[in-house]
């Protein structure tokens, strides 16, 4: 019996069980399913309820799930999981966890739902990386305004502190992703070194912590800590520009590393030449290495995050839609997840398909859009306030003269406000093709140019919409 996979399982709750509280068994680990186990490839499959709970797992009770694994299965097993998605339909989605070598997090498991303090890592092989696991370079989808830093990371995470590449500062946007792009160095870097002593810390987190050990006459620990890191990742280091003693601290602790050969990253929002009140002393020293700029994903990039995504989580999203959504999300992988994330749920909740219409409804609520604020929805709704009639007299095959005009006003704004085609302003302006938009459009422009009153009766309609935002 002890040799059967699913008793070995049960063993391994058992163990699991004993380290961490009722609540945290009940919530995160009872509901887990045992699938099968490849004896050839020693894998383990696992069913969990959603993605959330595969990525709660993952992300802070790794290090006890190998633990337990190591003890019952033996080393070096995969774990991975196959999450259901649609559980009404019974769909399902595998997906691979942190490889057998991955980072071994080794504060008490009784904590493991709390934020840690690296500074509890008195021995250095108990030091705790702080990395989101769910970051990594496989998920880090490649383009132009990425290839250049994603392909440096690739060779600092290989060759630590060996390169050129050091200290290594990337800048860019919010939302270009940065944190992404540390982290997924700090994952590689670990699986390829598991001894070495990689640190991922934001920067407002290190101020907090130097005032905490300013406060406890406990700043030569503080700094002895930092200077025994090989991997240091830091980011926002824009948060340091007024904050003078922490930056005198961390100039001491950069100092020391970078003599001694260890790998330094940093990302801001700025580059190092921007980052005023930073002296001359330490920017010298940030730009010594290589500064590369993450731009803001094109809208290819975008389509091919939002697929990548997709494929992740089971999701069936149109391609227009897909479009649509990349267009319109300012070239922010954060504000594309988001999206998703929504029509997600706006789907399940409202047990409805994922389309067009309801992605505008979605994105208006969770995106800044800053060039293209208005959806379909939006202009008509002021169109028909200002001439006085409903959405479902437009949408109607009446030929009314005021119905066709609110209809060809309404269609002209579309294609002046939005990135749509004329096809899929058709459709959502009562189901028209391509060529009654076109011909709207056309005869809309006409009167422009020949009637001043029309157009100033236009111009009070894109007031309002100013005025909306």
């Amino acid at each position: 019996m002890e040799n059967n996979p699913k008793a070995l399982w049960d063993n391994c709750l058992s163990l699991i069980k004993e380290n961490v509280t009722e609540q945290q068994f009940r919530t995160w680990f009872a509901p887990i399913v045992f699938e099968n186990y490849d004896e050839n490839s020693r894998t383990l499959l696992v069913q969990v309820p959603s993605r959330y709970v595969y990525e709660y797992l993952e992300q802070y009770y790794v290090s006890l799930l190998s633990k337990v694994l190591c003890r019952c299965f033996g080393t070096n097993i995969q774990l991975n999981y196959r999450i259901v998605v649609d559980k009404k339909n019974k769909i399902t989605v595998d997906e691979e966890g942190s490889e057998p070598v991955n980072i071994e997090r080794q504060q008490p498991v009784m904590r493991a739902n709390q934020s840690p303090n690296v500074l509890d890592a008195a021995v250095p092989q108990e030091l705790n990386p702080q990395l989101d696991l769910s970051k990594t370079f496989h998920s880090f989808i490649e383009g132009d305004s990425n290839k250049l830093p994603r392909t440096v990371g690739l060779s600092i995470a290989e060759h630590p502190g060996k390169s050129t590449f050091n200290p290594f500062f990337v800048f860019g946007p919010s939302g270009c992703g940065k944190t992404h792009l540390i982290n997924a160095i700090g994952i590689r870097c670990k699986e390829l070194y598991p001894k070495k002593r990689v640190l991922y810390v934001s920067a407002r987190l290190f101020q907090v912590q130097f005032t905490d050990a300013t406060r406890r006459n406990t700043v030569n620990d503080f700094i002895h800590f930092y200077q025994t890191i090989d991997v240091l990742i830091v980011d926002d280091v824009q948060e340091w520009a007024t904050a003078t003693k922490t930056l005198d601290t961390f100039f001491h602790i950069f100092d020391h590393l970078f003599r001694l050969g260890k790998q330094i990253i940093l990302a801001s929002d700025r580059p190092p030449v921007d980052l005023q009140g930073v002296k001359d002393r330490l920017l010298t020293r940030f730009a010594c290495g290589l500064i590369a700029e993450l731009e803001k994903p094109n809208t290819q990039l975008c389509i091919d995050i939002l697929k990548s995504k997709c494929h992740r989580d089971g999701l069936k999203i149109p391609d227009d839609v897909i479009q649509f959504i990349a267009e319109t999300a300012n070239g922010s992988v954060r504000d594309l997840e988001g999206v998703i994330n929504s029509l997600l749920a706006y789907s399940v909740v409202y047990n409805t398909n994922i389309d067009m219409r309801l992605a505008e409804r979605v994105i208006k609520r969770a995106v800044k859009v800053d060039n293209h604020p208005l959806t379909v929805d939006d202009i008509l709704e002021k169109v028909c306030h200002h001439y006085g009639v409903t959405q479902q007299n437009v949408f109607s095959r009446s030929r009314k003269r005021d119905y066709v005009l609110v209809r060809q006003v309404s269609m002209y704004l579309a294609q002046k406000y939005t990135k749509m085609p004329a096809s899929r302003i058709g459709q959502l302006i009562g189901g028209r093709d391509h060529s009654t938009v076109i011909h709207s459009c056309t005869t809309i422009e006409q009167r422009l140019k020949v009637d001043k009153a029309f157009g100033a009766e236009l111009s009070s309609i894109e007031n309002s919409f100013k005025l909306k935002n």
